[in-house]
């Protein structure tokens, strides 16, 4: 049977201790009613990110609403050992969601947009600020479906300088551009012969439509990033941060 898992900003943990129920909000109660046709009584899977699952039981009102009583807490979690920060280059709408979605599914931890030279897509605060509202939805629909409770944070658009500057403690720094001459593999192997602690956190930047320019590469690696590359072909930008992650996840991660 699948299990149905729906997202709830709300305290769960609260809720459950004082045996309250909770209402979904609208498109979450009109797609258990009207997409899934749930009936009252369906087990079903509560999340707020804040640790852990919960056991519900769904209950459909009149009027399309729907409420949720809480049963018991799960302390299950299904993060990535790699502490991965994606630093992806702004794009246009639907490339950008295809690349939360899917960084969210492969396990990433911190998403940060970036803008640079060749984006074509130029974000103000209030825009940047509604779009990144946009995207934590996004990402809590992949933990929906791939069974996190942990969503990834997803920060306002910086630009470049800043997003560098951003992750300038972390260890493991790599920049995906075609002309590397190091692959991917390499650069992590290396990591994991001078390492025999728990793995530490590492960084992704990716480049947008057209890639960085040479100055932002030039600064990239003046910053203490490593250029590597994926082999002989050159992705799209939403489908080069998206291999490099399921290629780190297979090296080093938690994909087999």
């Amino acid at each position: 049977m699948r299990n149905i898992r729906v997202y709830l900003e709300a305290p769960l943990a609260s809720a459950l201790a004082h045996g309250r129920k909770l209402a979904l909000p609208a498109p979450a109660a009109q797609h258990v009613i009207k997409v899934l046709r749930l009936r009252s009584g369906t087990a079903i899977t509560i999340f707020d990110g804040r640790g852990g699952e919960y056991r519900a039981r769904l209950e459909i009102a009149g009027r399309g609403e729907a409420w949720v009583e809480l049963e018991e807490h799960l302390p299950i979690e299904r993060e990535s050992p790699l502490q991965i920060t994606l630093l992806q280059g702004l794009s246009r709408g639907e490339r950008m969601d295809w690349v939360m979605q899917k960084a969210t599914e492969l396990g990433v931890q911190r998403i940060v947009p970036v803008g640079t030279a060749r984006s074509v897509v130029q974000l103000d605060a209030d825009r940047g600020d509604k779009r990144s509202a946009h995207w934590r939805a996004v990402a809590a629909a992949a933990c929906e479906q791939c069974g996190r409770n942990t969503l990834p944070t997803i920060d306002p658009p910086l630009d470049f300088a800043a997003a560098l500057q951003s992750v300038s403690t972390l260890s493991l720094r790599l920049v995906l551009t075609p002309e590397a001459a190091v692959t991917l593999r390499t650069a992590v192997a290396l990591r994991e012969a001078q390492e025999v602690a728990a793995p530490r956190p590492m960084v992704l930047l990716v480049g947008p439509e057209g890639g960085l320019d040479d100055n932002e590469l030039e600064l990239a690696v003046r910053s203490g990033f490593e250029g590597v590359g994926l082999g002989p072909r050159i992705l799209r930008t939403e489908t080069a941060g998206i291999a490099a992650l399921a290629a780190l996840q297979c090296l080093a991660g938690d994909l087999s």
